[in-house]
């Protein structure tokens, strides 16, 4: 019996390997997500008080990562020096593997965005302009405002939903629509990498989810990676991939919010006994004070 004709000649695709296999395919040739923040043996200090000491962190490239911990543990300082407001006393900070303090200040305002914890609004400033602020690392000197300018303004502004407001003063605005004014500004860099300390403070619950509602959309939309400073540890599971959590300035945990965020860890780092269960509306994780025991009166 003659074997078939398959059997007997390789075919084409087996004698000439196939254009996938003889050059990389795009996903293959596409680089690891870039934008990957991190530290070694970093330390920082405000004169002679340390409060971040011998941090090794990674942060992910292309996801949103939720920093948090007690007050005073470092959150907000840490946020500084990862966007070199706040020099290293020791160790270095890398973006993409490159050290921080060796780029050009302006190639770094284009690489990474901040919104500060309670920025100051200049008086009298219009939403427009504030927002045209973020332009500053594209402008040179004597380059006329350009058509691509007004576009990123445009875009930052109708993302925000702050378009209407744009003729109005900034310090006539609740405190939610200054929080979306200020994020307008940050988009207005057009960076990839967005870095929030304490965007819902002082802002109702509302105002609050509208505010991680636009983070999210921004991360899941146009692919922007998120390093935030956050107090509320439902929120920080429900809107982050990925957590930190530092205690006295040192590293206590990091890792996906399901893994990291447990009854243990919130006793450890907080000093609250509580149970951690599954958000209703999500599944991700949610911390439940314990009920305080009161001793019974006669």
């Amino acid at each position: 019996m003659t074997p078939p004709a398959s059997a007997q000649t390789p075919s084409a695709s087996a004698q000439t390997p196939s254009a996938s296999a003889q050059t990389p395919s795009a996903s293959a040739q596409t680089p690891p997500a870039q934008n990957r923040l991190a530290t070694r043996g970093l330390g920082l200090r405000y004169g002679d008080r340390t409060i971040v000491e011998g941090l090794d962190l990674e942060l992910p490239g292309g996801a949103v990562t939720a920093i948090v911990g007690p007050n005073a543990c470092g959150k907000s300082t840490l946020l500084r020096g990862l966007v070199r407001l706040l020099g290293p006393a020791k160790g270095t900070v890398t973006l993409d593997g490159a050290d921080i303090h060796r780029m050009p200040a302006r190639e770094l305002a284009k690489r990474m965005g901040l919104l500060p914890q309670q920025p100051v609004t200049p008086e009298a400033v219009t939403v427009e302009a504030l927002v045209r602020l973020g332009r500053y690392p594209h402008q040179r000197l004597l380059t006329p405002w350009s058509r691509a300018d007004q576009e990123a303004v445009e875009e930052a502004l109708e993302r925000t939903g702050t378009a209407e407001l744009r003729d109005r003063q900034v310090d006539r605005l609740s405190g939610g629509q200054r929080q979306r004014v200020w994020i307008a500004l940050a988009l207005a860099q057009q960076t990839d990498l967005l870095l929030l300390d304490e965007p819902t403070t002082f802002l109702d619950l509302r105002h609050q989810l509208d505010v991680l509602d636009l983070v999210s959309d921004l991360h899941t939309e146009a692919g922007r990676t998120v390093v935030m400073v956050l107090h509320d540890l439902g929120q920080a599971a429900r809107y982050a991939d990925h957590l930190v959590v530092l205690k006295d300035g040192r590293l206590a945990a990091a890792g996906p919010p399901s893994e990291v965020l447990t009854a243990d860890l919130v006793e450890a780092v907080f000093g609250v006994p509580c149970r951690v269960v599954p958000d209703p509306e999500t599944g991700t994780p949610l911390v439940v004070p314990r009920a305080r025991v009161r001793a019974a009166t006669a």
